[in-house]
């Protein structure tokens, strides 16, 4: 990874590193606020439905199915600002701005084919990494609180957000490995003539067979556990903080007595 680094920044200079930052943002910050706001939404909502014991008995279940409902809407609008970064930061060259990208995008391929091209893969990575995430993170932040004997509710603001930060770690690494080749092909299928001109599904194929699975699932995953892992633990922390700063609660599910 540094070593990376250390090249781009020799063939390219520093503001290299900087290529595709604002689409990234944006992007992230849209897709940040659907996912976590519409995961707890759907938490609760099915909490409800469902009733208290049921809800304890089923808290997997939910989580999964809550983060896959909420990435799903969220990779809706997050999906074009990606193909926007992809495309700076493959061809620096291509326009000097986010919309300069965006408007020759609709202009030479369409909004499907510009925008959307990697719809399919990002939901075949985001939405199992997502349910990977909050899945993990529940339980793993369920389990430190029953090792310490407390509930969420009976600790102050410093032991929760560690906790948040503890199980964001660990979430963030489970859920890295799982969306990892995903996320490779992901990258590769956004770039101009990548895996030929057919459907989107036979690109993704000729990429991995030219790429290799071993490879697709392999190549540089320890820098993105590195990454994901301390970005995802930041993930929690700052949403749990932001949820108290605001004087909401989050929803945690509770065993019935």
């Amino acid at each position: 990874m540094v070593g990376g680094f250390r090249t781009v920044i020799a063939e390219e200079g520093v503001a290299a590193l900087s290529t595709g930052l604002g689409a990234t943002a944006i992007g992230y910050f849209i897709q940040g606020w659907f996912k976590f706001g519409g995961v707890e939404f759907f938490k609760i909502k099915a909490a409800a439905a469902m009733g208290e014991k049921k809800a304890w008995e089923n808290r997997t279940t939910i989580y999964l199915g809550a983060a896959a409902g909420a990435e799903f809407i969220a990779d809706i609008f997050l999906c074009p600002l990606e193909a926007c970064r992809i495309r700076s930061v493959s061809d620096p060259g291509y326009a000097s701005s986010l919309p300069g990208v965006a408007a020759r995008l609709i202009k030479e391929e369409g909004v499907l084919r510009g925008f959307y091209s990697g719809f399919g893969p990002i939901l075949f990575k985001q939405i199992p990494y997502t349910m990977a995430k909050f899945a993990v993170q529940g339980r793993a932040a369920e389990y430190l609180y029953n090792s310490m004997g407390k509930k969420p509710a009976d600790c102050g603001a410093v032991v929760n957000t560690g906790v948040s930060l503890s199980s964001g770690v660990v979430a963030g690494v489970v859920s890295a490995i799982i969306s990892h080749p995903a996320d490779t092909l992901l990258s590769k299928v956004n770039k101009a003539g990548a895996g030929g001109n057919g459907s989107i599904p036979s690109r993704m194929m000729n990429i991995t067979k030219e790429t290799g699975v071993v490879k697709l699932c392999t190549q540089g995953l320890g820098a993105r556990c590195v990454m994901i892992g301390t970005l995802t633990a930041l993930q929690f922390g700052i949403f749990d903080s932001v949820m108290r700063a605001l004087g909401a609660e989050k929803f945690h599910f509770h065993e019935p007595h």
